[in-house]
């Protein structure tokens, strides 16, 4: 692995909407590299055997949580009604709200 470039971390910045300066983009390149560093040695242990984490709920048999509370069934229910949400928004164009623009570039 070449690890992170310079140009790469201003594309970074660009993406996330960040203005790095001269002095802070070597900076953020070094820690970046070393965050890829310790995923790479995290790559090297052995995990054979070890389940993959997709669920935590399989973890706790899925009805207790660690600190003895019951965990909420997850059941697929019926949602608020979007024509009467529509109705009290303060501005919608009928299917969807309308909020100021927040983000300039």
């Amino acid at each position: 692995m070449s690890g992170v470039s310079l140009e790469d971390v201003r594309r970074v910045a660009e993406l996330a909407n960040l203005e790095l300066t001269a002095e802070e983009e070597p900076r953020m390149q070094r820690d970046l590299n070393a965050i890829l560093g310790h995923i790479a040695q995290l790559n090297e242990l052995d995990t054979t055997g070890v389940l993959a984490m997709a669920q935590v709920g399989e973890m706790l048999g899925g009805a207790v949580h660690a600190h003895g509370e019951e965990l909420r069934a997850d059941v697929v229910r019926a949602s608020v009604d979007r024509a009467a949400v529509m109705a009290v928004a303060p501005e919608t164009d009928g299917r969807f709200f309308k909020v100021p623009k927040v983000i300039e570039r």
